[in-house]
């Protein structure tokens, strides 16, 4: 295990970072969580570049002594009827030996300022009901309307 710090930088991930973007989603895959069944290390480093690239995503990391300890991923997605612009932020992950130390707060709070920042009117996420320590973090980040999400893989495309 790492050791602990306490200094860090949340910034855009650069292209040459997509091995340790992709590194972290291992600390995503550690349980309660898992790797998805349809999960493609070739197609995720061309999505993570599209999303470095993209002027609609945004690649925070967060860096401490030279080194990712955090990412997170955020889109700006749909334009609803009911709420405006959404940015949805997909991937949100700290090293384990590196929470509680603000890394996580850091980057959701990077990611609300890039999505405001672009004219969204909310953020969102969903998480897996096993990630109980996730919940509470949300819920400590000020998150109000907790509700559950039903997924449907496997349509084609990627899968």
């Amino acid at each position: 295990m790492a050791a602990m710090t306490e200094e860090f930088d949340v910034r855009p991930a650069r292209l040459d970072e997509v091995d340790d973007v992709l590194r972290g989603y291992e600390w995503l895959f550690a349980p309660p969580g898992s790797r998805p069944p349809s999960w493609n290390s070739d197609w995720a480093r061309i999505a993570v570049i599209d999303a470095i690239d993209s002027d609609s995503s945004n690649v925070l990391i967060a860096v401490a002594a030279g080194r990712v300890v955090g990412i997170c991923t955020a889109y700006l997605d749909i334009l609803s009827v009911r709420y405006g612009l959404r940015c949805w932020v997909e991937d949100l992950a700290v090293d384990p030996g590196q929470r509680s130390l603000g890394i996580g707060s850091a980057l959701l709070a990077a990611a609300r300022e890039w999505a405001a920042g672009r004219g969204a009117s909310h953020l969102e996420l969903d998480s897996a009901a096993a990630r109980t320590d996730a919940h509470r973090f949300y819920e400590r980040e000020g998150a109000h309307d907790p509700s559950l999400s039903f997924g449907w893989y496997g349509l084609g495309a990627g899968s």
